[in-house]
């Protein structure tokens, strides 16, 4: 059975943090949770693994006869926001501690940590003191003290952080490993080219609500032609630029390059004369939609509709 949340709402004093939230994440999939700082993700991954309570609504997991409230630990490896490792301790010291903590054997721990230290090329350094690693490869190992005891459910706050472009494809491999032998993989991550590598379906937060949902593929396929990539003649003026950011979503690619996505009431027939009074137009393309671009245009627009709604 999927991970259900349904209506779920957790307030702070005078803020928000989570607003009506309902969602389901399939078992067997890699699903991103996304959204900028302060949009609810954090809280949203507290109250999921249970180290916070929703005010209201519910979260509901089925695991054979038994039902959850969150996902219990037996079930979960966790990467948090703050990193727990002990740097005064050696790799294998640290890993062995946390596999312990799931009663893992050490027949098993050994296995599993000569394996997944060989793909992250950290084999030579088991027996160092893990302050003397650098820090993605303190990354990579807090990423295996996640995985070693081989959880159900897999929540991962911003796993690639710390990671150079190679390390960052190690990390979606790793990722996609999870997948392959079964695991469910909750991630939380900015970098959008890894997320689009991977996700299967996405929940995009803003202000504590559901902006984008559902299947990544889908979600592309269907914003892919409402894109606009436009290179001018002369570089471009701010101030005009700043005009036409009220009008449209805008995003300034190089001096003379814009990149315009079009909402669905909005068509380019009305775009060209705004565009037109910004300079002479060398190149006009339909341009396919990134997740990335997707990510920018959907915050901006929820943005401006609660802007809205507060003016009324």
């Amino acid at each position: 059975m999927p991970l259900q949340v349904q209506q779920l709402n957790k307030h702070y004093h005078t803020v928000t943090a989570v607003n009506n939230l309902s969602f389901e994440v399939n078992q067997g999939e890699i699903f991103a949770l996304l959204g900028p700082n302060g949009a609810g993700k954090s809280s949203l991954v507290k109250m999921l693994v249970g180290f916070t309570h929703a005010d209201s609504g519910c979260i509901k997991l089925i695991d054979g006869s038994q039902s959850y409230s969150q996902i219990p630990a037996h079930l979960l490896g966790y990467l948090p926001e703050d990193r727990g490792l002990y740097p005064e301790k050696t790799l294998k010291q640290n890993l062995q501690f946390f596999s312990s903590l799931h009663g893992v054997s050490n027949n098993d721990f050994n296995k599993r940590c000569e394996y997944w230290l060989d793909k992250f090329s950290l084999s030579s350094r088991i027996n160092d003191p893990l302050k003397s690693l650098s820090k993605g490869n303190q990354q990579k190992v807090q990423l295996i003290s996640a995985i070693l005891h081989e959880p159900k459910w897999v929540i991962l706050d911003e796993p690639f952080s710390g990671l150079d472009p190679i390390n960052q494809e190690l990390v979606v491999e790793f990722l996609a490993q999870l997948k392959q032998q079964g695991m469910t993989v909750i991630l939380s991550a900015h970098q959008m080219a890894m997320v689009e590598k991977l996700a299967d379906r996405v929940l995009l937060l803003n202000q504590g609500q559901s902006v984008l949902y559902g299947d990544l593929t889908n979600i592309l396929t269907t914003q892919q032609a409402r894109v606009i990539k436009v290179q001018f003649a002369e570089p471009l003026d701010e101030l005009a630029v700043n005009e036409l950011k009220d009008k449209y979503s805008v995003e300034q690619i190089k001096a003379q390059q814009l990149q315009i996505t079009l909402l669905e009431e909005q068509s380019l027939n009305t775009l060209l004369p705004s565009l037109l009074v910004l300079g002479d137009i060398v190149e006009l393309k339909n341009q396919a939609q990134s997740l990335h671009s997707l990510y920018l245009n959907a915050v901006s627009e929820h943005n401006k509709k609660l802007k809205q709604g507060a003016q009324l």
